[in-house]
């Protein structure tokens, strides 16, 4: 359990990885400076981004938050009645009925708040959710960042460790070396499909011991970037390691709404939690985290995160909400949050609208991970597993020695250098797998499939003339 003389006062930015993402904005540049170049754009496939790389948003979403900007919209007949009366409930909530007010709360819209914790309710069945239990930030790293800030103290042996996945989530690696809190890495079986074992955990927690004091455990369930989902039975299995070993339990669930894989779905930490009875759902410290960047709603950037935090000492809760009071969390990402959480239902004028909109986002999703794993497992020198769910792949590519050589010379990673002549060579930025964690000897790039099929089918295009390229010049 968590102790207020454990709580970590300091606040610290936010460092994220660029260096491809400014190599290939100096390319974009010298595209529009005329400088000639084999390909006519750069294309970056390398975050979530669904809107970025193509993908329309969500028509209600859009319209709601547009009358909330500009309430002249209300008297536009030519809107959905439902669009308008959402969007003047979610005005009345803000203060003096504009978005441009400051949040009521440190925390949240109280309206928005209960919205929240009913979607969580109807998602896990009835399992209870308090609207005092969610805690609302600028995006869920800033919110992941809010706990690692929390619980980070000490140095050395008595330095705060968490137990990570490997791989992880790209930015993770870098919050942590922010807020202060080791990384004790743990490994995911790559030939099972990214699976969790819980041996692995134990080995972790072995081998951190002595030094640093792990207090927590970092999961993902969908897996990002691996697209697994987790069964019922590991999900069972974690929550009676970090019971039986008194961690911190933090479930990253931010893609549970794009579980596309067959015979899989999408079952919370939480609702497992509560449904292993009390010795368990009263003990175990949850934090878990969703996010309006999901791969259906795809609103990265407004940057909107919540969340909700479980069997945590009322103190540490109280002083965990006051950290962000010098700034509020923003309140046109709440509304989008609140859509989010409560969108169309049938019977409802936009609901045909909305309907079709997400299935045609999920079907998308679904049929370019399964052909990208395909047409990647095809190619030579790379392997995939395939995603259940997320927006991503993850295939491992096996690199010349030469090239590998050349990286060490360099003083960068292999896949870092695979990455770099892919762009410079075929305009297409993917990320390096080293940004995922991995550091095993295995080379992984990470590929965003969440975008238009024409759009998808010239990046694998592109990767295939790149890869066998390579390995005609590094045979």
């Amino acid at each position: 359990m968590i102790s207020m003389q454990e709580v970590n006062p300091r606040v610290r930015g936010i460092r994220t990885p660029t260096s491809l993402q400014n190599l290939a904005a100096c390319i974009t540049k010298q595209i529009t400076q005329g400088v000639k170049k084999p390909f006519m754009l750069v294309t970056d496939v390398s975050s979530g981004d669904p809107h970025r790389a193509g993908m329309a948003p969500i028509s209600f979403f859009r319209q709601v938050l547009a009358v909330c900007l500009h309430p002249e919209l209300l008297a536009e007949t030519s809107l959905p009645q439902d669009v308008r009366q959402r969007a003047q409930i979610l005005l009345g909530t803000c203060n003096g009925g504009s978005v441009g007010s400051y949040s009521l709360t440190s925390y949240g819209l109280p309206h928005v708040l209960k919205s929240v914790a009913e979607f969580i309710r109807r998602r896990d069945d009835g399992v209870t959710s308090h609207p005092e239990d969610i805690i609302f930030s600028n995006g869920s790293q800033k919110t992941l960042m809010l706990a690692l800030h929390l619980m980070s103290s000490g140095e050395g042996e008595t330095q705060t460790g968490m137990l990570t996945p490997k791989p992880c989530p790209h930015t993770l690696p870098m919050l942590m070396d922010e807020t202060g809190v080791r990384l004790v890495p743990y490994q995911l079986t790559e030939e099972r499909g990214w699976t969790v074992d819980v041996d692995q955990l134990h080995r972790a927690l072995e081998t951190a011991r002595g030094r640093c004091a792990p207090r927590a455990i970092y999961i993902c369930n969908p897996g990002n970037p691996t697209g697994h989902v987790q069964e019922r039975a590991t999900i069972e299995q974690v929550i009676r390691f970090a019971a039986t070993e008194g961690l911190l339990l933090l479930a990253e669930e931010v893609q549970q709404d794009s579980v596309f894989g067959q015979d899989k779905e999408f079952v919370s930490y939480k609702k497992v939690l509560f449904e292993m009875g009390k010795e368990f759902s009263e003990t175990v410290e949850l934090i878990s985290f969703h996010s309006i960047s999901a791969a259906c709603t795809g609103e990265c950037g407004m940057r909107g995160g919540y969340m909700e935090v479980i069997n945590m000492d009322p103190e540490v809760k109280k002083h965990l909400k006051t950290m962000q009071v010098s700034s509020s969390p923003a309140v046109l990402p709440q509304l989008a949050l609140e859509v989010m959480v409560n969108p169309p239902a049938p019977g409802d004028c936009s609901y045909e609208t909305y309907a079709q909109e997400v299935s045609h986002i999920r079907t998308t999703l679904s049929q370019n991970a399964q052909r990208a794993c395909e047409f990647l497992n095809a190619l030579p020198g790379m392997s995939c597993q395939p995603a259940m769910a997320g927006v991503f792949l993850y295939p491992c590519v096996h690199l010349p020695h030469r090239l590998v050589e050349e990286a060490k010379t360099l003083g960068v990673e292999a896949d870092v250098l695979y990455c770099q002549k892919l762009l410079e060579e075929e305009g297409v930025c993917l990320g390096p797998g080293c940004e995922n964690g991995q550091d095993d000897g295995n080379y992984h790039i990470r590929l965003c499939v969440l975008a238009p099929t024409a759009h998808l089918d010239e990046v694998l295009a592109r990767v295939q003339a790149f890869h066998l390229r390579l390995r005609d010049t590094f045979p």
